[in-house]
């Protein structure tokens, strides 16, 4: 069932007005390559992707509920290996089998589902024409001990294309010790991936432990994360995932004492953002080369109020000139016929006509 503008402003609580009545005075949207239906044809058609990549751009664009807006719902499920498949789908054992994943993408109505050269691959004669697969080709493991927090190769993208996949997905952790090997090693990918004609989504991800400092995590800061997002779309990334902006002023905070910590100016906090948060998704929309490649924010992890959560995180995304939600905790830690209402919401959003663009 639909939810209709009343009842998504309900969802928002106390920060309804807050929200749905912004205007943003920083980066005007004029200046921005907003959603639409005809973004491939006006947007990537003019860059060097070839016509392959077109095609499933298009097919992306195309499937589900919110087919034909320029807007995406995907719903990404590689967490059994990032997060452990104990710790992921103890709460909903179904999730281990591959095929659930698959068909809780479906009856959510998503563009696409994301997920493991594994996952993907268990299902993939049944499904890959049914829905847009995304797969997933780097990963953190969580066996090595202690722990360390590292993105290695889990396959090859000639195995993505012969899976027939419309696109493929990687992580890069911006600010880590090793995210130079991982720029090198994505970049690489990202290219053989176009030339096979599969579009590419990054996760431009902050990973480094001096990036908390003073009781603050800078990992979802907009200046930081809005520079990993420039590179994301410097390596030729079609599509952005990132956390949406909690803070700001990261480089501020780790330029102190006797550090020096990459570029600033100071009309990136004065004129390019203030403190309201989708005033600071803008800046990352604008990162993304003014939203020539679109920006999906994450869900973020379950807790104890999804559903306006989940609709408080389309609104930002959505009112600072995003493309979409990439949410899946939020989906299959619950049973199904509740992890698609889910996903319906956040459509939902996207198809509110009274939400618009800041």
């Amino acid at each position: 069932m639909a939810h209709n503008h009343n009842e998504l402003n309900e969802m928002l609580g106390d920060e309804a007005e807050f929200l749905l009545n912004h205007q943003c005075r920083t980066i005007a949207r004029d200046q921005l390559c907003l959603p639409g239906v005809d973004f491939v044809d006006k947007v990537y058609a003019l860059s060097d992707r070839n016509n392959r990549v077109l095609v499933n751009l298009e097919r992306l664009f195309s499937h589900g509920r919110l087919g034909g807006t320029g807007y995406m719902s995907i719903l990404p499920v590689d967490q059994g290996v990032e997060h452990s498949g104990g710790a992921s789908f103890a709460k909903n054992p179904v999730y281990f089998d591959p095929e659930n994943i698959v068909k809780l993408a479906m009856e959510g109505g998503c563009n696409a589902v994301v997920s493991t050269f594994g996952v993907l691959g268990a299902v993939a004669r049944k499904y890959a024409h049914k829905i847009p697969f995304v797969v997933k080709i780097n990963h953190n493991e969580l066996l090595t001990y202690p722990n360390t927090f590292d993105q290695i190769m889990f396959g090859t993208i000639d195995q993505a294309s012969d899976m027939g996949a419309a696109a493929v997905g990687a992580t890069i952790y911006f600010g880590a010790d090793n995210s130079d090997r991982q720029i090198v090693e994505v970049a690489r990918a990202f290219a053989y991936a176009h030339e096979l004609g599969m579009a590419t989504i990054l996760w431009c991800y902050m990973r480094n432990s001096a990036f908390k400092t003073g009781g603050v995590d800078y990992h979802v800061a907009a200046d930081l994360t809005g520079q990993a997002n420039h590179l994301g779309v410097t390596l030729q990334a079609d599509i952005i995932k990132q956390k949406l902006p909690e803070v700001n002023g990261g480089y501020k905070a780790l330029n102190t004492g006797d550090s020096s910590y990459g570029k600033l100016d100071e009309r990136i906090y004065s004129d390019l953002t203030t403190d309201h948060p989708i005033d600071l998704t803008r800046y990352q929309v604008a990162n993304c080369y003014m939203g020539r490649a679109g920006l999906i924010n994450s869900g973020g992890a379950s807790g104890k109020n999804d559903y306006g959560e989940a609709v408080r995180t389309a609104v930002i995304n959505k009112r600072a000139g995003g493309m979409g939600l990439i949410s899946g905790r939020k989906a299959f830690q619950r049973p199904m016929d509740e992890g698609a209402q889910l996903l319906n919401l956040i459509q939902d959003v996207y198809l509110d006509h009274e939400i618009t663009v800041a």
